[in-house]
């Protein structure tokens, strides 16, 4: 087994099909398919079902995706860490939750791009546990998540505290808020178990809600009138700007929002002048 097997394998993973994996890798698709039956062969498994629309990982082959992008992203650290270009380059991966894009974080990645061409950005967003798992895993270089920080196990290169606020589409007091229909984030987000934590410390049951993992569609259906949320009020953003706001309880208020990695990463320097760039700019 070959590293350009592995690279083979998680670029038909990322693209979902032979095709657009050889377009991404300058190959023909017949080299690329000869690579995937040779590394199944050797594995002696099934690493994708093969359909008309494209290819989708089997259960054996997203366990060996796990080992294979460490691999690949350890063995892409080792070369920088030797190298250690003075100019950043390579590939950041980063995460990021998506109430973090609402302020300032596209400005960042402008200037970060405009200043370091030669760095190649991936972004995914994902929910703070999703993002904190792929960051352990070394799947992610860092990520930019909400909750409390100094409970994660991680090196944290930024944080900054942010209000939380009601949002709704007209005035509503507290009383009526505790009847309202709540849109919230799937389970394991933050914000939902301040909600929750709230509403337990009423004595009220938290059953009157519509689970969405969207930040766009929480947001539309508090504009429609259909929910009420609890979010950043940097989200206050645009066509939502003028969502009503209403005020949450000092115990439920606040915040954590950061930039994490794991501790036994190596930080390449285009991790670092992007670290440093958030440090000076903020979110």
């Amino acid at each position: 087994m070959e590293l350009s097997d592995l690279k083979v394998f998680q670029a038909i993973a990322e693209e979902g099909s032979i095709s657009g994996a050889a377009k991404r890798l300058d190959y023909v698709q017949s080299n690329v398919t000869a690579r995937l039956r040779k590394l199944e062969h050797e594995l002696g498994v099934l690493l994708f079902y093969r359909s008309v629309k494209g290819m989708n990982i089997t259960e054996k082959g997203a366990i060996f995706r796990q080992y294979a992008d460490s691999i690949l992203q350890l063995a892409e650290e080792s070369i920088a860490a030797v190298k250690d270009e003075e100019k950043p380059a390579g590939t950041l991966r980063l995460g990021v939750v998506e109430t973090v894009t609402c302020g300032n974080f596209m400005n960042l990645i402008s200037t970060y791009q405009a200043q370091y061409e030669q760095v190649l950005l991936r972004i995914e967003t994902g929910t703070p546990f999703e993002l904190i798992n792929k960051v352990k895993n070394y799947e992610l270089d860092a990520a930019f998540v909400t909750g409390e920080l100094s409970n994660m196990n991680m090196s944290v290169d930024y944080a900054e505290t942010n209000e939380i606020v009601i949002l709704s589409n007209k005035r509503m007091n507290l009383s009526t808020l505790f009847k309202q229909k709540w849109a919230v984030s799937p389970k394991g987000c933050p914000l939902r178990t301040k909600l929750e934590q709230w509403f337990q410390d009423e004595g009220i049951e938290f059953n009157d809600y519509i689970e969405i993992s969207s930040l766009e569609t929480i947001l539309s259906s508090v504009k429609e009138g259909i929910t009420a949320t609890i979010l950043p009020k940097s989200v206050l953003t645009g066509s939502y700007e003028d969502l009503h706001v209403t005020q949450v309880p000092e115990l439920y208020r606040w915040i954590e929002t950061g930039l994490i990695r794991n501790k036994n990463k190596y930080t390449s320097r285009a991790y670092r002048a992007f670290a440093a760039l958030v440090e000076e700019q903020g979110l």
